[in-house]
């Protein structure tokens, strides 16, 4: 039976595309916490609010629209933003083809898409998709006005003066200026979680190391918005802003965990922040805050190589923030230093691997192949270091030009090929095409990406490690792992 509601918030379901066979059991399924933030800031302004996440449930998209349009909402939006930035772009297909759907279906719903990738390209994405309203920004104020305007008689094809809203009449594309992000996070709500399905959310295999089985329940939870850093191949500042970060209060966030824990039992969190181990303070706080909560916790968090301090890392510990994914991005200062993160060398990141370990916490390293100043040497240098320092999990990526990076700005300048497809940005997809380097090409970095991931999960140096840390049964889910090949479609470009 129909029920009215006034907006739905939908992230769309792309995970055996984008994963491919490792979207079975070998990644997590993470859930959607900005559009759960969104969802519990429009519900405190009064609005009768839905959530469908149709990864988590597993919907179609004729399942996801047909389920939305059952709550005859005044509004159904796509959010397209994932736990961490480069996981925006990559979900633009399943959006627009839901947005299709809504056209096709309900045509008299007004559709909305934010996130990363609009705020990023707003007039691009208003032009392509088939969609009433483009949002850049973060979008909290934009959907309060939207909203107020429907409800009040607006049409949406009337002329809306709303900041952050991109909208189309006729051949004509109308913007309004990019609102002012919420500035003090405690005046924001804790996230939506009853909206979602919480069941089904589970750790990567990697953060349950310590027992590969047992990955659920699991939550995120954000201590900070945006980073102070500006790297050449990130686009984290896109949605919230040049070059700051925002601090939620330590006790806003223990609450979040006290919540979590009482009502869904979660052990596995991940902390969003882009950047927390930063700011010694607001560690330190939080830490004390979390220790005296006394639960049996396994967080995840990021730090930097040329931010963490010795002591944070042993409060860290103590709180249970049992793994911290740094990125070292690649073994060549050279290279580093040509995308503005070159302020540390090989010495000093063997230092502070070493103090990782030292305090009990183990290391995610985040390695990227294909910068611009890359060729096969210096790839190479980045896999032996990786092999040298052998964390407990390392990430393998490509360089990727996402669109709001200055990597992206360079690229679309500079005429260097692009994925034809927003697909082509999916680091695992059948379609992923990096950047081409100074000395490579595409297909080159991508092969060299592939070929390395099976030099470093199947060394005997690794595998011994992993089985004498996580014992046998962790030992034989790396070996499952490495068994799943990715299909790749461009090796040859």
């Amino acid at each position: 039976m129909s029920q009215k509601t006034d907006i739905v918030l939908i992230k769309p379901n792309n995970q055996k595309k984008l994963y491919q066979d490792l979207s079975s059991d070998f990644t997590g399924i993470e859930p959607p916490l900005w559009l759960a933030v969104t969802a519990a800031f429009l519900r405190e302004q009064g609005f009768e609010v839905v959530a469908i996440d149709a990864e988590a449930d597993n919907l179609n998209v004729e399942e996801t629209v047909a389920r939305a349009v059952d709550y005859d909402p005044v509004i159904a939006a796509i959010v397209v933003s994932g736990t961490n930035p480069s996981a925006s772009t990559m979900n633009m297909p399943s959006a627009g083809q839901a947005l299709k759907q809504f056209k096709d279906v309900a045509p008299k719903i007004a559709t909305v898409i934010t996130g990363l990738h609009p705020s990023a390209l707003p007039e691009q994405t208003t032009k392509e998709e088939s969609v009433d309203f483009v949002f850049e920004g973060e979008g909290l104020t934009t959907f309060v006005e939207l909203l107020n305007a429907l409800k009040g008689g607006k049409k949406k094809t009337d002329d809306l003066q709303i900041n952050g809203l991109w909208y189309k009449r006729g051949d004509k594309i109308i913007s309004n200026p990019r609102p002012a992000n919420i500035q003090d996070l405690s005046s924001l709500p804790m996230p939506a979680w009853d909206l979602l399905p919480m069941d089904k959310y589970r750790a990567h295999n990697w953060h349950a190391f310590d027992d590969v089985k047992k990955r659920q329940p699991y939550a995120v939870i954000y201590t900070s918005l945006g980073c102070p850093f500006i790297c050449s191949f990130c686009c984290i500042n896109v949605t919230f802003g040049a070059s700051g970060i925002r601090y939620r209060p330590p006790q806003k966030v223990v609450e979040e965990i006290d919540y979590l824990v009482k009502t869904y039992g979660v052990r596995h969190i991940k902390i969003i922040d882009e950047m927390f181990a930063l700011k010694p303070s607001h560690v330190n706080e939080l830490c004390d805050r979390i220790i005296e909560l006394g639960y049996d916790l396994n967080f995840w968090v990021y730090g930097r190589i040329d931010t963490v301090k010795p002591d944070m890392l042993v409060k860290m510990k103590q709180a249970g923030m049992n793994w911290i994914a740094y990125g070292i991005e690649a073994g060549s200062k050279k290279v580093r230093e040509g995308v503005s993160k070159g302020r540390f060398d090989e010495e000093k990141i063997r230092e502070v691997i070493q103090m990782t370990k030292d305090a009990g916490i183990y290391i995610v390293g985040n390695y990227i192949f294909g910068l611009p100043e890359d060729d096969l040497e210096t790839m190479k240098e980045t896999l032996d270091l990786a092999k040298e320092l052998n964390c407990e999990y390392s990430n393998f990526y490509c360089a990727m030009a996402y669109p709001g990076s200055q990597l992206y700005t360079d690229a679309v300048e500079k005429g260097w090929p692009l994925p034809k497809e927003w697909s082509g940005y999916s680091q695992f997809g059948k379609d992923a095409l990096p950047l081409p380097t100074n000395h490579l090409r595409s297909g080159q970095v991508l092969k060299f990406r592939d070929e390395a991931f099976d030099d470093y999960y199947q060394d005997p140096k690794y595998l011994n490690m992993v089985e004498e840390t996580f014992g046998a049964k962790t030992y034989e889910h790396i070996k499952k792992m490495c068994e799943i090949k990715l299909k790749r479609n461009n090796y040859d470009k």
